[in-house]
């Protein structure tokens, strides 16, 4: 038996060699498959990428709410959850019966960080490794922006991306400036005024996961007139193996923020 320590410093012991993996989290399950990784058994019924691949999963529920008696039955060796998308609950409860190697992701660098590991956990090493590089060059290539942006995640209340998430870090490193991340919270409510006192040069209104469309352009245009309102996949504001479609998504809509 092996002892390791997980993103939070938890010491696991789990067996050498192959592993019979559960991911708990879609930008985990999709980067350990886009990895090349044969060892995921079990899977979230919100892990819907790589669609090809992940259809032949088994699913033991969600990310907030597990299927014991479905996770006990494909018998894994090994689990792998994310601080934000699992709750503490689900941790502790599993981690009575299997491994449970907890993954924290707040920054690019542990966006990089949380490959690596993957890549480790599932023996897929030299994959990881490549990803991690291709990753970090074609970022390299992408134009400096730059100007304040609030990222809108949800309608009714409004929420932002505050501090100490990935994606700040993301805009961060693109070269924005976040001015959300003055108020309280990794994900705070905003009202309109909020907005306004951040002297935005862009919002960002998000696919998901609410689905902010064309027809809501009008809730924010006319009070924010210095501003431009860009509509962006959320799906690349996710880290892990997608990262490398963001970049190159990235680089197409960049002319939205001339």
């Amino acid at each position: 038996m092996t002892t390791i320590h997980d993103h939070l410093g938890r010491q696991l012991v789990v067996q050498p060699g192959p592993q019979r993996i559960i991911s708990l989290c879609p930008a985990i399950t999709e980067t350990l498959l886009e990895l090349g990784s044969k060892s995921v058994v079990g899977r979230t019924k919100y892990c819907i990428f790589p669609q090809e691949i992940v259809e032949d999963i088994a699913v033991v529920g969600g990310t907030k709410t597990i299927d014991e008696a479905a996770i006990h039955a494909l018998n894994p060796t090994l689990i792998i959850a994310e601080k934000e998308e699992n709750t503490k609950e689900i941790v502790e409860t599993l981690a009575a019966h299997y491994p449970v190697f907890v993954c924290q992701v707040e920054t690019v660098d542990d966006a990089y960080r949380l490959i690596e590991t993957l890549g480790t956990l599932a023996s897929v090493q030299q994959a990881a490794v490549a990803l991690i590089d291709e990753i970090q060059k074609t970022f390299a290539q992408l134009p400096a922006l730059s100007g304040n942006a609030a990222y809108i995640m949800w309608r009714k209340p409004y929420m932002a991306v505050g501090k100490t998430t990935y994606i700040t870090s993301l805009l961060e490193m693109l070269g924005f400036t976040n001015p959300i991340t003055k108020l309280d919270g990794r994900y705070p409510a905003v009202t309109i005024e909020d907005l306004q006192q951040a002297k935005l040069d862009y919002v960002l209104l998000s696919s998901e996961p609410f689905p902010f469309s064309e027809k809501h352009r009008a809730e924010f245009e006319p009070y924010l007139a210095n501003a431009k309102i860009i509509f962006v996949d959320g799906e690349m504001f996710w880290y892990g193996a997608r990262m490398l479609k963001a970049a190159h998504y990235f680089n197409t809509i960049q002319q939205a923020f001339n």
